[in-house]
């Protein structure tokens, strides 16, 4: 074989990701604020970490379905307070410590701990306590019975990590298939293949490297150039211009992700439901759906899902009427609108258009919003945290169980950031009732109620489940997209 021939084969190898098998780069638009999902709030971790890195006694599959992970079997008593799981045996945590029934214990008591920073104590006020029994089995006793708990210990908020670890939001450590190689701010993240991995040929990759290309114009060119592999949170414009082009693919679904035009319920005028009910008149998510989704995208009416088997479609409870909205605006005392700021996070370019086309939709009514865009740091502090604005756009991710979708409109979160100023006992009670409640067709009535009330009164404006959208390099096998809002590389391989 000639020098000419032998080039073009590597060249080819290379493009296909053949001659480097074992490594894929991928392209995302939001780099972590921190590395540990269990002291900070923001998705971004979960879904670069969960089931790669960090791992939970139970997961969830493609389709929802709850397995085995740390432990490989469980069982729960009669009265739904007690469950007992028996864990894999001989497991190491990536610093080379046992991930033994001691060390679950341990990870568990500090999730538990009121100091510990957890985003969502409340997640862990049914477990009355957690104990070890020898070195592969753990017993939780639960205060009262609690239909979520076993979607609870699937979430990344209840990752299991070394008890003694420290700075895990810059030195992750877990049990997953790979582990924390680097971190270099502004640029990547790396992660490599776990070589004392307790699942036999799991994972098939060496390296996996996040790079953070914020501009989905960029990541279509680092694409195209053989830079990166895979765009894993592609735009709908990547997704239209890759499907013409016989080299890329792409895997596209719902989510469970739930977009929302957040509300300062404690804002005035927001205070007033006439108003929050002529917003919602005036919002077309159809044209959402058409104009920014391009068609990827599932119209929701409320705040669940529909990957979740107690999702109820509210959509038409506020079909699109902008003159019933100028009617509504007049009898709250501003027959000519009134002006606000829609504070939006610049790094979720999905999240920036949706706000500009509903802010279009909403001026035609004589609602003029200004548009300010922050960086994701800042949106975290001061709209999350601190509640300091008058309406967002965001999206959160899904839950699984409706309990813990649910929570932060219920009585333990009146902090929440889009709960300040809204309160319903009638909520609070049918919340407490879903969770205690094991039955699946009472929990289903009761959280038909519970989206129906949220809904009418306009807590939020529900937009849309945006799917998510993977691009890649053709040959690269095995890319699901999960009802959770997670990339799980475990069985990500590239084809020969």
């Amino acid at each position: 074989m000639g020098a000419k021939s032998l080039f073009a084969v590597l060249l080819s190898l290379a493009l296909t990701g053949g001659l480097w098998a074992q490594e894929l780069r991928i392209a995302v638009s939001t780099e972590p604020p921190g590395l540990d999902p269990t002291t900070n709030a923001a998705g971004i971790i979960d879904f670069l970490l969960h089931h790669n890195l960090y791992e939970n006694l139970i997961q969830v599959g493609p389709e929802g379905e709850l397995h085995g992970q740390i432990a490989r079997s469980w069982e729960i008593s009669s009265d739904g307070l007690t469950y007992i799981f028996h864990l894999r045996p001989g497991i190491l945590f990536h610093d080379g410590t046992p991930c033994d029934a001691r060390a679950v214990v341990g990870s568990f008591r500090r999730l538990m701990e009121l100091s510990s920073g957890h985003p969502h104590p409340e997640y862990f006020r049914p477990i009355a306590s957690v104990e070890a029994q020898g070195r592969e089995t753990v017993v939780f006793h639960l205060r009262e019975p609690y239909a979520p708990f076993l979607s609870l210990l699937a979430l990344g908020d209840t990752v299991v990590v070394p008890p003694e670890a420290q700075d895990l939001a810059t030195h992750p450590v877990g049990t997953g298939p790979f582990r924390f190689e680097s971190w270099r701010p502004g640029d990547r993240l790396i992660l490599e293949r776990n070589p004392d991995y307790y699942l036999h040929g799991v994972p098939e990759l060496e390296r996996i490297v996040f790079r953070f290309i914020p501009d989905p114009a960029a990541q279509l060119l680092a694409l195209e150039a053989g830079e990166v592999d895979m765009i894993a949170e592609a735009t709908p414009e990547i997704a239209v211009a890759a499907a013409k082009e016989p080299r890329f693919e792409a895997v596209s679904g719902p989510q469970g992700l739930v977009q929302i035009l957040a509300i300062n319920n404690a804002r005035h005028p927001f205070d007033d439901l006439r108003v929050r009910q002529a917003m919602a008149y005036a919002i077309d998510r159809d044209a959402i759906i058409r104009l920014v989704s391009l068609g990827y995208g599932t119209p929701i009416g409320g705040p669940l899902s529909p990957v979740s088997p107690y999702y109820v479609d509210l959509t038409g409870l506020y079909p699109h009427d902008p003159s019933k909205a100028r009617a509504l605006l007049s009898q709250a005392g501003y027959p000519h609108g009134f002006s606000a700021t829609l504070t939006l996070p610049a790094n979720y370019v999905f999240h920036v258009r949706t706000g500009e086309v509903i802010a279009s939709q909403l001026a035609e009514v004589g609602i003029r919003l200004s548009l300010q865009q922050v960086d994701w740091g800042t949106w975290l502090e001061r709209v999350y945290s601190q509640a300091d604005y008058d309406l967002t756009v965001i999206a959160h991710i899904g839950r699984l169980d409706p309990a813990l979708m649910l929570t932060s409109y219920g009585p333990e979160r009146p902090d929440y950031y889009f709960r300040r100023g809204w309160d319903d006992p009638k909520v609070d009670e049918l919340l407490l009732q879903g969770e205690r409640a094991l039955d699946p067709r009472k929990r289903g009535g009761i959280y038909r109620r519970v989206q129906q009330l949220i809904a009418e009164q306009v807590v939020n404006y529900f937009i849309q489940d945006p799917h998510r959208i993977f691009v890649f390099r053709t040959g690269l096998r095995g890319v699901s997209v999960y009802p959770i809002y997670v990339l799980d590389l475990s069985h990500v391989s590239w084809g020969t």
